[in-house]
């Protein structure tokens, strides 16, 4: 079966084989986890680099916090502990004995501790000695890290029980403070997912029972995929004092009078690459946006002949060394040279199945003319995606060419999203008969099966049942309410609020 069948007949294989033939990451020995290999983690990379400035930019620090977590901290927040307590890897024991040849579990734990499923309780913790006073605050931090959950159904990417992340966790003196740090880093969120990962996502508050363990509110980006699922992209929480009071998070404020902090935590992790495939790969594999390839343009040298070496690789360093000064996408340009022993058309097709965005050949008769074969990744089964170019045009217009690509693959994936989220159904019935089908993939320019519905919700708490029983969730309520009155999509109840109503990953 080859991708394209599987793209449309079994979209959970076919997101299993582009992972596996773009040498993304495989699954490891330990059970539910993954081996996040160099074109991968190249992604990740550039995606941490990216956010990293843009989090210093906000004024945020990098800290690093113990893995390691108490169990008495997770018992102070019953509703976080609720809430992790079903994914929570636990240490119980701290040595191993020898016995008869096999290893045993000794010397057991005062107290069992956590393997970090996030960080706040561990954090406040260390905010509650950090803060004393106003001036103290704001406390403005963030950690790159792994975090263990023990997830019953690992997929790569998507849902494996240890995964890369980072958290950001700040402390303020007032809750307006705090909510507009919320909002601040969601839209951070928001700007890198659209700008470098050419991933277009709606924006919105959480319903209360989809809210984070803990949390008082909770924002997100949501992202369509290809089979119309949703794929929540990366959340910011406004905590409130609720982890401040269990963790005793005082200071003295300007009025000499004791209180508690306002906190926030927001995160994204390697869980967007998942979103990457499964918003951007195509029949023949992956596609890399160029902001964040690891590789930019991946040059093949074709040498037919032992003898054609010296000349060719002498053009082939040229062209590297002419885009070295080059900036595309504001940062310097990442140039491979592949020079593995192995026949070009292999190379040409490992590079097409990793997604590299430019894939340059550089042959004898190339070289004669000073010309370039040049083949643009998104444009791999078009009459446009394969052209002969000067050398020197290349060069001049590789930050150009770059763009864009970055910005058609951001269209394209902004028009199928705006053409699969669907404001016709409007009635209990309409809403049931959609979502009775089973999701299909959405071929670019066109509307899918079932993908998402924006439509009104009456916030009845017995929804959350019916969502269960219909398998689908709500996504977000979106910032940009409509402020109409209409038919609650589950119950037929009159309802003013719209949501988005999707199956999700």
């Amino acid at each position: 079966m080859t991708l394209k069948n599987l793209r449309k007949d079994n979209y959970p294989e076919w997101y299993q084989n582009v992972v596996a033939e773009s040498e993304m990451a495989e699954n490891s020995a330990s059970p539910g986890c993954m081996v996040i290999k160099s074109w991968g983690y190249g992604m990740w990379e550039r995606i941490r680099d990216i956010f990293d400035e843009k989090f210093k930019e906000t004024d945020h620090e990098n800290f690093y916090f113990p893995m390691f977590i108490p169990l008495s901290f997770f018992q102070k927040e019953a509703d976080h502990v609720e809430g992790f307590a079903k994914e929570m890897a636990v240490v119980t024991h701290s040595r191993l004995e020898n016995k008869n040849g096999k290893l045993s579990p000794a010397s057991p734990l005062e107290e069992p501790l956590i393997v970090r499923p996030t960080s706040e309780t561990i954090i406040a913790d260390s905010f509650s000695k950090w803060i004393k006073s106003y001036r103290d605050l704001p406390v403005l931090v963030n950690q790159w890290a792994n975090v263990v959950r023990w997830e019953m159904r690992p997929r790569l990417f998507l849902r494996t029980r240890e995964f890369l992340w980072q958290e950001g966790h700040t402390a303020h003196s007032t809750a307006q403070e705090a909510e507009e740090e919320t909002l601040k880093m969601l839209e951070v969120y928001r700007q890198v997912t659209e700008k470098y990962l050419a991933m277009p996502v709606l924006v919105g508050r959480k319903p209360e029972h989809e809210k984070f363990p803990g949390a008082v509110d909770t924002y997100c980006i949501e992202a369509m995929m290809q089979d119309g699922k949703a794929l929540q992209a990366g959340t910011s929480h406004f905590l409130g004092q609720n982890f401040a009071k269990s963790a005793n998070i005082s200071f003295v404020n300007k009025n000499n009078q004791q209180e508690y902090a306002y906190t926030t935590s927001w995160g994204v992790s390697t869980r967007l690459i998942g979103g990457l495939i499964m918003n951007h790969a195509d029949d023949e594999g992956m596609i890399v946006p160029p902001a964040i390839a690891p590789y930019q343009v991946v040059i093949v040298p074709l040498i037919k002949n032992e003898t054609d070496t010296e000349t060719i690789m002498a053009y082939v360093n040229e062209l590297r060394d002419m885009l070295k000064g080059r900036m595309p996408l504001g940062d310097k340009i990442r140039i491979k040279v592949d020079k593995r022993d192995k026949k070009p058309v292999d190379k040409f097709w490992d590079w097409t199945k990793k997604g590299a965005p430019i894939i340059v050949e550089v042959g004898l008769r190339d070289i004669e003319g000073e010309n370039l074969m040049v083949r643009e990744r998104l444009k791999i089964n078009t009459p446009e995606g394969k052209e002969v170019v000067k050398r020197s045009d290349f060069v001049a217009n590789i930050e150009e060419r770059l763009q864009n690509i970055q910005n058609q693959m951001f269209a394209r994936a902004k028009s199928r999203m705006e053409q699969n989220i669907r404001t016709d159904i409007t009635t209990k019935e309409q809403f049931a008969a959609y979502f009775a089908n089973s999701n299909e993939w959405i071929e670019d320019g066109k509307q899918g099966k079932v993908a998402f519905v924006r439509g009104k919700w009456c916030a009845d708490p017995a929804t959350e049942e019916i969502l269960k029983s219909m398998k689908i969730t709500i996504r977000c309520i979106p910032f940009d309410q409509s402020n109409t009155t209409g038919e609650c999509l589950l119950t037929g109840k009159p309802a003013t609020m719209d949501v988005i109503y999707a199956r999700s990953y």
